[in-house]
């Protein structure tokens, strides 16, 4: 098989496939290496969320780990991402190791690693293990004894949930937010969110808050396409003011409204810096992914703030945030942090973020969106995924980075940026942006416009172009 590779967000691949037992212990003996020659005497956390088998592989990293003396804390139950992320940092723990594939389909599983300061392990230390990843693998897992390692106490079961509900509890003011009157929905796409979300928020009507390995047989990411029960189920009943959705492990977040319309996460970005820079007055950079709404510039020129544009992947947006006074952190996807918390994104965390919001100034989601919506106007952005065989893709990328690319159709190019793919800007404020997936064998093209229908049709004439390049 190929060489096992981190991607923007950790290592996937199908399961039984490329993700075997294998292989996971190919990765983690590479982790355990790095963690001995970086650490005098490291401790892990591991967890899982709600994929197939999921348990059977963080177990294989429990004891791949502790066949080399690391001391591992498992969950002892599924657990969301920023579960990991936050007990690795409360817990003084060296690492972090979350079996989740995140929003892909339920035949992949994958691999996130996260550091002491309880965020994504940084890029130059993921290429430290890769490059430690040995075709060999000499290990047997089969010999590998859990009772012993429990007895030696190199493995322990950890509360994660629990550990997390407390900390939530202690800051936020979940009985303000519940006596608001609010009226609230939950979407957990069959993912690990499922059960903390009843004890955070008891009230809350639930969807697909229930295990489902095959994640009803639609990707856990909240995009739009993929939440149309819901959808139809707010715009014909209209009986809740919001419901907030996550993906498979939590990480991401989108919001659809009493009406039964879909917010996306170029919206839940500009909603936060509102909230945190005009209603509780602070200050700090915004540091945002490539592929994100330019009305973040538009908002946070507003409020005087500063903002960065970084590589697509949570990773960038998390270095930045450990070394600068950074107000809010988000990407495109719907990963998100916020000053206060970690450098990690947290689809639970933002969603309670925007509740406290309407709780504290007794303002709808539609009334909040008229205020930000004077400041930047009106915009719509989307996102088409196509497949592209690896070489064709190659070829793509050149022309567009030499700039070889004049016009999309009746669009024609302007001015292009290139940071982590290539931006093409045209009239009125609206752009194309074409990008390889670094997770998945795909093409990701973006387009932002004042309305859906303008942003639609710049993403058709983005498709007949490239269309016309790979034939």
């Amino acid at each position: 098989m190929d060489k096992i590779k981190f991607g923007t967000d950790g290592w996937r691949g199908v399961i039984a496939h490329q993700f075997t037992v294998a292989n996971v212990a190919k990765v983690t003996n590479a982790a355990a290496i790095w963690l001995l020659n970086k650490f005098q005497n490291p401790e892990v956390i591991v967890g899982y969320d709600t994929r197939f088998q999921g348990k059977l592989f963080a177990e294989t990293v429990c004891k791949v780990l502790a066949s080399k003396g690391i001391k591992v804390s498992i969950s002892d139950d599924f657990v969301s991402t920023p579960m990991v992320s936050l007990a690795v940092r409360e817990w003084k723990a060296s690492l972090g190791i979350m079996i989740t594939a995140s929003h892909n389909n339920y035949t992949y599983s994958g691999y996130k690693l996260k550091g002491s300061y309880g965020g994504p392990l940084l890029s130059e230390e993921l290429k430290n293990i890769e490059d430690l990843i040995s075709a060999e693998n000499n290990l047997d897992i089969d010999l590998l004894n859990w009772d012993n390692f429990v007895e030696q106490e190199l493995i322990r079961y950890a509360d994660l949930e629990a550990f997390y509900t407390q900390y939530i509890g202690n800051y936020f003011d979940l009985d303000s937010i519940r006596s608001a009157g609010i009226k609230i929905g939950f979407e957990a796409m069959y993912g690990s969110a499922q059960k903390v979300i009843k004890k955070l928020l008891p009230d809350a009507r639930y969807f697909h808050c229930e295990m489902d390995p095959t994640f009803g047989n639609i990707p856990p990411e909240p995009l739009e396409k993929n939440l149309q029960e819901l959808l139809e189920s707010m715009r014909s009943k209209k009986d809740l003011d919001v419901t907030i959705a996550v993906d498979g492990d939590a990480d991401r977040i989108a919001l659809v409204n009493r009406g039964g319309r879909y917010i996306d996460s170029h919206t839940i970005i500009l909603i936060l810096i509102h909230y945190l820079a005009n209603y509780r007055k602070m200050k700090g950079k915004v540091v945002t992914g490539f592929s994100s709404t330019m009305k973040v510039e538009k908002l946070s020129r507003h409020y005087d703030l500063e903002v960065m544009r970084v590589p697509i992947g949570f990773k960038d947006i998390c270095r930045v945030m450990l070394n600068e006074d950074v107000l809010v952190g988000g990407e495109e996807s719907g990963g998100i942090s916020i000053r206060g918390y970690l450098p990690e994104r947290d689809g639970i965390w933002m969603g309670l973020t925007i509740l406290q919001f309407m709780a504290e100034t007794g303002k709808s989601l539609d009334e909040i969106l008229d205020e930000i919506f004077k400041i930047t106007g009106s915009f719509h952005c989307v996102r088409r995924d196509i497949q592209i065989p690896k070489d064709k893709r190659g070829k793509i990328m050149d022309l567009c980075y030499k700039g070889e690319i004049e016009s999309f159709g009746k669009f024609r190019v302007t001015r292009i940026e290139a940071l982590d793919g290539i931006k093409f800007f045209f009239s009125d404020d609206a752009w194309v942006m074409i990008r390889a997936s670094g997770t998945e064998p795909l093409l990701r093209t973006y387009a932002e416009a004042a309305n859906r229908e303008i942003a639609e049709e710049i993403l058709e004439a983005a498709g007949k172009t490239i269309a016309a390049i790979v034939k």
